[in-house]
């Protein structure tokens, strides 16, 4: 049978507290146990001043960004909104029923004239950490390396094309030091330091609407301006550091920085996973003399097809030359200023070689194969690629770092940002990954026959 609502209780006049009004299981009342919030207050202190108008609390506001990041709320004015009518997000403010909630722009005029040049966001982000360390969860022995992109707020189609420097690389210094060893050991002179101070410029791509943004070519369908959000995760999907860069900037040069802060901040990591995109000399260099095994996939050989690969010229590390197929030897050449070491063929005997065209189209019929400096580490990164233990840790990518983004960009906000500028980006990561670490941290710990609204945890 069916019932109609007779009675319309929209007036009803009721006596309770917000408290009644929050289920016990609540997101928000995990979140409330997981953490005290107060610890933001000596972090803030220097940056206010003893005199004029009391200020919004700063721990309110702080707990504002969270609400936003956890519950994926795409702007800070829709979060406003949300609080406005929302009693679960009222009390974990700890907002009475007529309680006015702060202007949509507080946060924002806070940012500039407090936090901005601060690393206040950065702090924050490691003090969720500890809070997950100091409960025994987390698991960093085995680190996952990824980035995503998040679509800039920029017209793709509104740019100046530009003409920059090229950035160095975070090992650019330890590179000439090596290949300038390696030319001497060859009888070559070392190049000079005006050869490496030599500026490389490129052409790039500059939104007018957000400068600091890089233009970002996937494929023919995606092309946008767009910022990359690194990050390194533990075994169990917290995430331990994050960068933040334009979306132009290749993966492989930001791991070593990443690297290096999960080791200042967290501890050094006995091995390091990442995709194919980071099977680089320089960064296999890095992790084994860093002790850290290096977990890298297979990565296909970029050669034409109709050509003979790479591994099919054998190199005799004893002559330091190549044997091609046919049986010839390349000799080394010389030793380029980005590393790579050249072995060269006779044209003269290429010239009447019956597989020439699968070795070589260049005009003066000589092969040319090069071969880098540190190509001995990634050799034994390849070789370890093969070890059951080594396969079984990068098995864990998809439910580590890989999970981590999906969910950010599908419960987080992480998908696009109405945020612009490389500092707002940066705050944007680091609050949307502490809030990840910070709900996952309370699922865990959460203790449902604990007293209610204390810091209470049960973790097996």
């Amino acid at each position: 049978m069916m019932t109609k609502n007779q009675v319309n209780e929209r007036q009803q006049m009721e006596i309770l507290a917000i408290e009644q009004l929050v289920p016990q299981d609540h997101l928000v009342r995990k979140l409330d146990a997981a953490i005290d919030f107060s610890f933001i207050y000596p972090l803030v202190e220097n940056l206010y001043s003893d005199v004029g108008r009391p200020s919004v609390d700063p721990v309110v506001l702080i707990k504002m960004t969270f609400i936003q990041y956890t519950f994926g709320i795409r702007s800070m004015r829709q979060t406003i909104k949300e609080i406005e009518t929302n009693v679960a997000y009222r009390w974990f403010l700890g907002f009475g029923f007529h309680t006015e909630v702060p202007h949509f722009s507080t946060f924002g005029k806070n940012y500039v004239r407090r936090f901005a040049d601060t690393d206040l966001f950065e702090q924050i982000f490691y003090q969720v950490l500890k809070e997950v360390a100091d409960r025994g969860l987390l698991s960093a022995d085995h680190v996952f390396i990824d980035s995503t992109h998040v679509k800039a707020n920029a017209n793709k189609r509104k740019f100046e094309k530009k003409t920059v420097r090229k950035e160095s690389r975070a090992y650019e210094q330890k590179l000439q030091e090596e290949l300038n060893l390696d030319r001497e050991n060859h009888g070559k002179k070392p190049f000079s330091p005006e050869k490496f101070e030599k500026e490389e410029y490129k052409e790039i791509k500059e939104s007018t609407t957000d400068p600091e943004s890089g233009y970002y070519v996937k494929d023919e369908r995606t092309k946008q301006f767009a910022y990359s959000f690194h990050a390194a995760t533990d075994e169990k999907g917290f995430v331990l550091a994050n960068i933040v860069t334009p979306g132009n900037v290749h993966d492989s040069h930001i791991l070593q920085p990443l690297v290096e802060k999960v080791i200042e901040k967290v501890k050094r990591p006995l091995a390091v996973a990442a995709d194919a995109a980071y099977k680089t000399p320089a960064i296999a260099n890095f992790l084994l003399e860093n002790q850290i095994l290096p977990v890298l996939p297979y990565k296909r050989p970029m050669t034409k097809e109709g050509f003979f690969k790479k591994h099919e010229y054998v190199y005799d590390e004893h002559y330091d030359c190549y044997l091609c197929p046919e049986g010839q030897v390349l000799p080394y050449r010389t030793t380029t200023k980005e590393g790579y070491r050249q072995y060269a063929s006779s044209p003269s005997i290429c010239s009447s070689c019956p597989v020439i065209d699968q070795c070589t189209n260049s005009k003066n019929q000589q092969k040319v194969i090069q071969r880098h400096i540190w190509q001995d580490y990634l050799d034994m990164a390849e070789e370890l690629r093969h070890h059951t233990e080594i396969k079984e840790i990068y098995e864990q990518r998809k439910e580590t770092v890989e999970r981590v983004f999906a969910d950010a960009k599908e419960k987080h906000g992480m998908r696009w940002t109405v945020l612009r500028g490389l500092k707002k980006l940066s705050m944007q990561a680091m609050l949307s990954f502490a809030a990840q670490n910070l709900k996952k941290l309370a699922s865990w710990a959460w203790n449902p026959l604990g007293n209610k609204g204390a810091h209470t945890y049960s973790v097996s």
